[in-house]
């Protein structure tokens, strides 16, 4: 039985990621950190509600076996770069290095499509900057997936990331941009989970393309989990009948 620690578990992908680590038998417990709660309740769900600007103030909280690093903002909603990077690298650094200290042996980051330190684009440096720090840090496991722009249900509207993400898709009907092709943020979330399940060691990249396959195979193995807890009530209603 593991315990998985969770940052950014309000997000698109964060929270579907929360719930399918509550839904798998082999997490006795998931601490979320977060500004704002989930707004539910699970017996093996501890949320810890931060202020990320003061770490040390939950630093000793961050114990577990495996951290899932899902934080991330706009450029729009922080509001500069610097106010982007503060969020999507610095926090998440931050946080790695303490749950590092606190003994947590695997980490796992939401990077992205692209993430190259060469590149002229901001956010896919700044994502290829944080993963290069990440390996300074000798994790036992550490995992990069990249995915491209993600669709999902938002709690906010973001209407020119929707209108990016639809002529993404015109785009790659015409088999251009197929490296930066979108992704549901519950298919990030199964490859994340079924990453976490490989015990290899070292540094694992997961580009775009692995990733559909990848969470296409957690997602089948969670069903037939599924349906082997549904049979034995499929097989009493039957013989009731």
């Amino acid at each position: 039985m593991k315990r998985a620690l969770v940052l950014g578990a309000t997000g698109l992908v964060g929270s579907s990621l929360s719930r399918m680590l509550l839904d798998n038998p082999d997490y006795e417990l998931v601490r979320v950190f977060t500004r704002r709660s989930l707004g539910f309740k699970h017996d093996r769900l501890r949320e810890h509600l931060v202020d990320f600007e003061k770490p040390d103030a939950w630093s000793g909280k961050v114990i577990g076996d495996i951290a899932f690093l899902c934080l991330g903002t706009t450029l729009k909603k922080a509001g500069s770069k610097q106010a982007q990077f503060r969020v999507d690298y610095e926090y998440q650094f931050e946080f790695a290095k303490r749950a590092l200290n606190n003994g947590v042996k695997s980490l796992i980051l939401v990077s992205s499509a692209g993430a190259s330190a060469s590149s002229p684009f901001f956010y896919m440096k700044m994502k290829a900057d944080l993963e290069n720090t990440l390996k300074e840090l000798p994790f036992k496991q550490l995992v990069f997936i990249r995915p491209g722009a993600l669709m999902g249900k938002r709690s906010e509207k973001r209407a020119g990331e929707l209108a990016g993400v639809r002529i993404l898709r015109f785009l790659n009907s015409l088999g251009m941009f197929l490296r930066y092709k979108p992704i549901q943020a519950e298919q990030v979330a199964a490859a994340m989970l079924a990453a976490a399940g490989n015990s290899e060691e070292g540094i694992k990249i997961y580009e775009l393309g692995e990733l559909f396959g990848l969470s296409e195979s957690s997602l089948t193995e969670r069903l037939a989990d599924l349906l082997s807890e549904a049979n034995p009530l499929i097989s009493s209603y039957s013989n009731d009948g």
